[in-house]
């Protein structure tokens, strides 16, 4: 292959070189300029056959000789001008000395060339004498140039404003003859606001003398599209100076106008397609853009197959048909989209053959006028879809698939009625790179929402189906996700029944937001619940829930390292680019808030403990609202500082309200805002406490919260001093008789007289173990509500447990007995020893 050569700035091919050179100079005749080049010290280095026809030396006598030995004169220097050798261009009168003495006045022009270029320094050409005007030639010409210009319309009227001339571009651009427009204005040449613009132009230059500039667009007879035009109206001066007539040029910047189009649709595009992570929205988005800008209807179709957010099969156009696409969006040049056979939401079938088939099938956009046979045979095994083509006209029609990372996601439908051009090539690249960029943010709008459909069900299952039965308070709840932009975070909330008829309330909240924070809530949740379940105090609890997410953060920490590939550098200085926005977080660091409550209805005693987590609310009987005040602890997985207690007495009938922060805190609204209008909706009387959080949620929360929201509201209720009973008993073996006389007189004052068999078993069991093992005081509590529960209390810290006994021997099957007969039983630490209970339910038939 020939290497090419590079003159200047121009590539040519090296083998076309020597031809085209000989054909120019054949054609513009090489002596007819004189031509003379020279080195960087003013040695001639060129002399053609015109210059020795100029001054008669031959190109041999004058090679290596000074050019200044050729002047007669000096060359004049204008006032301030700088040195010849600095100026890249020089041009003027130079009396040179012909070879027989004779002096000549000769008009030249030197180029002063860049070094390093390897030409000579200097060309200096000067036209050869008898190259003056002609005026019968020239003027010919003149008037040739203005008639046939084939790059520039042009019009020439007189000073009443009246075509006298127009060009043949003129001619083609309006569709008119010369003579045809002979002496009319141009505002009736052109009948529209082009021509009126123009004219005012015209005036303006007749008044002020100044050119004058505008853009217009006019389409001609019979075009189906307008062209864009740059307009120039100039002034017509004879040789006094005064305007006698108006030349106006226009040049045809249609394809440049188109090109400027589309850059400006493909900018706004990405400005306004994939604002959010919604599938519909972002294919509403693509509709928006293209009409009426590219397309007078669009329809934007996806696969069935992504109803069901898995992924779409590898091969999701079917072979023989028929096609099953779901219309998501959709935008018409005519309100409500009369046009539109399917509407939003509904599933259409395309047969193979169609349009949208096709495209599908082959990956590539497609035009089609509706006339073309594969489009008339769609049509014709379609009448609903031919009755609204013939209603509205549609002439053209383009289909682009929608595909993105390997995955086919649907088609794009345009058409076009009211426009009169017909689709071209141009717009159908155009269209296909607004289709691609949807497709991939449709694409992640698709992946996202399958995530978060995956974190809401994972966090769901987390969450209590429905509230424990207990009878310490009524509960109501409520969990909202995020909106689609932050993603679900890790909120929870939970009820505990406890031992001695009390209840744990539990409200918490995992730093972040996606699967990770899911997963994390999932597991503080158990912990709790493992955690309440041997009955620690509240402080104590959130001490080991700390440590817990302690560990969790070390796991992770040691998880990354683990994974990192060998070589991997440690922190960089600065952090990388930030995640795609509405996209679920990926950091492995675990943080989290918890707020503990344990409400005993027997004393209406109620024990809180925070970790960095909004305080509850306590709304009294009488409707008074006040924050419950805790001490300020750090959030879970500081470490470090400790965790206190608050116990306060609540009237019966009292609401506690426990919540996250994502109900009281918005980028729009501060906390104390935000608490403010939580005490206000919780003071209004409701009819239950479900309408309550209705309310709640309501008078706080946009229509899309930033934030996860979690909330727990309960009613406290207490039991009748009737319903407990208590017994001191002696640390005494022989009291055992006479604390099971007590029980049996209670439950038959109680009416349970079928549970007094069982009673009086664990009675015994427990009473004699605390004489036998433990140390006094010793307290027997009946408490009698929805079921029957024993407890037994001492001042020993030994915690008893279930064991196997021998066949031989003689104890040891007290606890066994005792698990047998009851649903459920326990134990848990107080400040001065332990309490042994066991709970029977009262639904159950007495073994007796």
């Amino acid at each position: 292959m020939e290497q090419p050569v590079t003159l200047g700035r121009i590539t040519r091919p090296s083998g076309e070189e020597p031809e085209a050179r000989e054909v120019l100079e054949a054609l513009v005749g090489e002596a007819l300029t004189a031509r003379v080049t020279l080195d960087d010290r003013g040695t001639v280095t060129g002399w053609n056959a015109g210059a020795e026809r100029l001054l008669g030396y031959s190109a041999g006598q004058m090679t290596g000789r000074r050019a200044a030995d050729l002047l007669a004169e000096p060359i004049p220097v204008r006032g301030g001008m700088p040195a010849l050798a600095g100026l890249p261009r020089w041009n003027g009168d130079v009396a040179l000395r012909h070879r027989d003495g004779r002096k000549l006045t000769v008009r030249i022009l030197a180029h002063h060339r860049e070094p390093g270029t390897g030409a000579p320094a200097w060309l200096i050409v000067s036209a050869l004498t008898g190259w003056q005007p002609r005026p019968g030639l020239d003027d010919a010409l003149v008037g040739w140039s203005f008639a046939q210009s084939p790059c520039c319309a042009m019009a020439i009227y007189d000073t009443r404003l009246r075509l006298r001339r127009a060009n043949a571009d003129m001619e083609r651009a309006v569709a008119l003859t010369e003579d045809e427009m002979r002496g009319l204005r141009v505002s009736e040449i052109v009948d529209n606001e082009a021509g009126v613009q123009a004219e005012q132009s015209m005036a303006r230059v007749l008044r002020t003398g100044e050119p004058q500039y505008d853009e217009n667009y006019l389409r001609a007879p019979g075009e189906d599209h307008e062209h864009a035009w740059s307009a120039f109206t100039s002034a017509l001066r004879d040789p006094e100076g005064v305007i006698q007539g108006v030349c106006l040029s226009a040049h045809d910047m249609t394809e440049q106008f188109r090109a400027r189009q589309r850059l400006q649709l493909i900018a706004e595009a990405g400005r306004r397609i994939g604002s959010t992570l919604d599938v519909t929205r972002t294919a509403q988005e693509l509709a928006d853009v293209t009409v009426p800008v590219l397309a007078d209807f669009t329809g934007v179709d996806l696969l069935t197959e992504l109803d069901d957010l898995h992924e779409p099969p590898a091969h999701p156009v079917p072979a023989d048909g028929p096609l099953l696409l779901r219309r998501v969006a959709l935008r018409s040049v005519t309100p409500g989209a009369p046009e539109a056979v399917g509407a939003v939401g509904r599933v259409e079938s395309y047969p193979e053959g169609s349009a949208p088939f096709e495209s599908l099938r082959t990956g590539q956009p497609a035009v089609h006028a509706v006339t073309d046979a594969a489009v008339a045979g769609w049509l014709a095994r379609d009448p609903a879809r031919a009755a609204r083509v013939r209603a509205f006209g549609v002439h053209s029609i383009m289909t682009v698939p929608l595909a993105a990372r390997g995955t086919t996601l649907g088609v794009a439908f345009f058409a076009r009625y009211r426009s009169p051009g017909a689709f071209r090539h141009d717009d159908a690249v155009l269209a296909g790179e607004l289709a691609a960029r949807a497709a991939v943010s449709i694409d992640n709008a698709r992946r996202y929402t399958r995530e978060r459909a995956t974190a809401v069900t994972l966090q769901r299952s987390l969450l209590p189906r429905r509230l424990p039965r207990q009878a310490a308070v009524e509960v109501a709840s409520r969990y909202l996700p995020a909106g689609a932009h932050a993603g679900v975070g890790g909120d929870w909330f939970d009820v505990i029944p406890l031992s001695g008829a009390r209840v744990a309330l539990v409200v918490g909240d995992v730093v972040g937001h996606g699967l990770h924070a899911s997963a994390t809530m999932g597991r503080l949740r158990t912990a709790v619940r493992t955690l309440a379940d041997i009955d620690l105090p509240c402080d104590e609890l959130l001490t080991h829930l700390d440590d817990l997410v302690a560990r969790l953060n070390t796991e992770e920490e040691r998880g990354a390292e683990s994974t990192a590939p060998a070589g991997t550098p440690g922190p960089a200085p600065f952090p990388g680019p930030p995640e795609p926005a509405g996209y679920p977080e990926t950091s492995a660091d675990v943080g989290a808030t918890c707020l503990y409550a344990v409400y005993d209805p027997v004393s209406r005693h109620c024990c809180f403990a925070g970790a960095g987590h909004p305080v509850p609310a306590l709304v009294s009987p009488d409707g008074t609202v006040e924050l419950v005040g805790l001490p300020a602890a750090p959030p879970l997985g500081v470490g470090g500082l400790p965790y206190e207690a608050t116990e306060v007495e609540i009237p019966e009938g009292s609401l506690l309200a426990l919540y996250t922060n994502g109900l009281v805190e918005n980028r729009d609204r501060d906390i104390d805002t935000g608490v403010r209008k939580l005490r206000e909706a919780l003071a209004r009387p409701a009819p239950s406490l479900d309408a309550l959080c209705d309310t709640v949620l309501a008078d706080l929360l946009p229509r899309r919260p930033a934030d996860d929201v979690a909330l727990l509201i309960a009613r406290t209720r207490a039991l009748d001093a009737g319903q407990v009973a208590t017994w001191a008993v002696p640390d005494d073996p022989s009291a055992v008789a006479q604390t099971r006389k007590d029980v049996v007189a209670q439950l038959e004052r109680w009416g349970l007289s079928d549970a007094v068999f069982v009673t009086e078993l664990v009675v015994s069991e427990l009473v004699t173990n605390a004489i036998r093992h433990a140390e006094p005081p010793i307290q027997l509590r009946l408490i009698h509500d929805s079921t029957l529960i024993c407890e037994v209390s001492d001042g020993g810290n030994t915690a008893p447990h279930l064991r196997r006994a021998r066949s031989y021997d003689e104890g040891g099957r007290g606890l066994l007995l005792v698990a047998q007969l009851t649903e459920r039983w326990g134990t848990r630490q107080g400040a001065t020893g332990k309490t042994i209970w066991a709970e029977q339910s009262l639904s159950l038939p007495s073994l007796q």
